[in-house]
Order: C-alpha cells, then structure tokens, then sequence
C-alpha cells in the first residue's frame, strides 16, 4: 500500500531511502539521529561535515553506507512552543521536502519517524495524525511508498475517545453491557492478542449472512443474479456510479498502481480482503453494499473478529477516512487496509 504505518526501528528498513529527523549540524546527537548514525557508519559522519548546515525544514540527502537503503535523507525538525512560531509550517516542509528529495533521486519506497515527536516535545496527539495528512496528500500526485516507522507507543497518542467508542462498539457486539477497567484489560490481553487468528478464521464466507443482506429494493432472484459478477466487474460498475476516476478511487483506497492494474487486467488476480475493504470505504458503500463487495471474493464481515468490528464502526458511523481507520487499526494491532 502507498502509505503504511509499522512498528519498526527505522534503522533495519529495506527501502530507498530513510529520513533522519535531526539538527542543524547533522553530527547524530541522540535519539532516531544517532542510532542512524552509529547503524550508518563513519563514513556517515564524514560526508555530513561537509555538508552546510541544514535550516529548520529543509532536507539533504546523502548516502546510506552500512544502513539496507541507499540513501539518507536528513531534514531538521521544529522545537515545539505551543505553537505560536510556525512550528506546523515548518514540521510539513520536513516531510514535504523530504519527499521531494525521494522523488528526485527515483526512490520508490521511503521511510519516516515521526519528526520532532521525541525530546523536540511536538504534541504527541497531533504528531502521527500530521504525518499522515501531509504524506497522504503528496501521495495524490505521486507513485510511492511511504512507511511510518513508530518505533513504540510512547512515540504518539491515540485518540482515547475514538479508541474507547471503537471498544464499545465491540463490547456491544460481543454481547457486553459496560466497561469498566477490568474490561479494556480483558479486551487487550484476550482480543488483541488472538486478533490473527480470529482474522484468519473470518476469511470464509458465511453463506447464510450474505443470503440475509441483499440490497433494498432487489427481489432474492436479482440478489443471486448479483453474485454471478466477479470482483473485478462489481468495482468497475461502482467506480462508474459514483463518478470517480480510476486514479481517485486508488488513491483514496491507499492501494499502489499496479495492484489496481492487476484488478483491471482481469487475470485472475485475487485481492486480499484488506484491499476489498479497502475499496469499499474509498467508495463509501454501506455494510450491505460491502458485504456484498466481499463476497465476490469468498469474504464477509463478521461479528466475532476484532478487524471486522473496526469496520464495521467505521462504516456504521459514516466514517470513510482510510487513513483514520488505519490508525484505528494500527493502535488495536490489526492488518491496515490497503494492497497486501
């Protein structure tokens, strides 16, 4: 997918490039920098000092040496002041600049930390949520791949509000009056951590809820007639409805170019039920409408794992934010919707 986010120590990625947050003088002092640094080697350290010094905001390449990526893109990261001196300004041209840089030298996968999210203080409910507006909208008008390396939770904060409405849609659905403490530990130790599983096992369809939600309107004959349609021949039908261009609807789907080219050859090539959801919010259909998106494929959503809840929240409350939803996904420890 264009734009993931993982957790993982940025220094072991096997991209193009990585972005090292860092300061004026490039010298590797503590933190992301330093550990790219010592990963990276002497000769690092040697062609950095040659380099001028690096303004708040702008980015320099170099290369990457010891690092598994070619290059290393440095870009100084603002100091946080309750943000009274442009501190958003210029923590977007990190990012931005950066990108640049990645386009420019031909890379086709880059990776970032969280810039200026550690001792610089920039507000952790902000910083993930900042990276992924300003990545996704470059990622419009660019063929890329772009990783979110957040090496530990410490690093952000995830809405507590949207985190304990998506558990209480849970609950609910698992048949659970309240929550209280005790609870959201049962959920993280015993859900959480069966989460693959419970996906694993939610990948078969089952027949007898698909039969029960045809679309309004349809007679049971025109709802089986419906199921005749491949995958590929029921997306290209929905993406002509809703007036989107082949572009848009990937894009909005986080899905790279030649996933949505082998879609379209009509080849026989099968998306996973990540990429199926995942154009099912780029066209902001309904649960019934997804559901019968999936079942295309031998999918549905179910009501018994963790990753089919999260959906399920999302799409019964109107919320077709890709990038929000992922979030959602990446701090409950699921898969993220997308090509996989």
């Amino acid at each position: 997918m264009p734009l993931q986010i993982i957790r993982q120590d940025i220094t072991k990625m096997r991209v193009d490039a990585i972005v090292n947050t860092t300061n004026g003088e490039m010298v590797g002092y503590s933190g992301v920098d330093l550990a790219i640094h010592t990963a990276a080697g002497p000769a690092l350290d040697e062609e950095c000092a040659k380099l001028p010094p690096l303004g708040l905001g702008q980015a320099v390449i170099t290369g990457g040496y010891a690092l598994p990526c070619k290059y290393v893109i440095h870009t100084s990261g603002p100091r946080w002041y309750g943000g009274l001196q442009g501190e958003s300004v210029l923590l977007r041209s990190c990012y931005v600049e950066s990108l640049k840089l990645a386009v420019r030298h031909g890379c086709r996968s880059v990776a970032f930390p969280l810039i200026s999210s550690g001792v610089y203080g920039y507000p952790k409910d902000q910083v993930l949520k900042f990276a992924i507006q300003t990545i996704a909208e470059f990622l419009r008008d660019h063929e890329l791949t772009v990783y979110l390396c957040v090496f530990d939770r410490e690093s952000y904060t995830f809405s507590q509000k949207l985190f304990h409405d998506i558990l209480h849609f849970i609950m609910d659905e698992a048949g659970k009056d309240d929550i209280d403490e005790a609870d959201s530990d049962w959920y993280i130790e015993e859900g959480i951590n069966k989460a693959d599983d419970m996906l694993q096992r939610s990948q078969t369809v089952v027949l007898s809820e698909i039969i029960s939600t045809p679309i309004a309107g349809e007679s049971l004959r025109e709802y089986l007639k419906h199921r005749d349609k491949s995958f590929r021949e029921m997306l290209f039908d929905l993406i002509d409805k809703s007036g989107m261009t082949d572009v848009e609807c990937y894009k909005r789907a986080n899905v790279d170019k030649r996933t949505f080219s082998k879609i379209k050859s009509g080849k026989g090539y099968r998306p996973s039920k990540q990429t199926a959801i995942a154009f099912a919010i780029s066209l902001r259909l309904d649960l019934d409408q997804t559901q019968e998106l999936l079942a295309t494929l031998g999918f549905t959503l179910s009501r018994s794992s963790t990753f089919d809840k999260i959906i399920r929240y999302f799409i019964h409350n109107g919320n077709y934010d890709i990038f929000e939803i992922n979030e959602a996904l990446f701090e409950f420890d699921q898969n993220l919707l997308g090509n996989l």
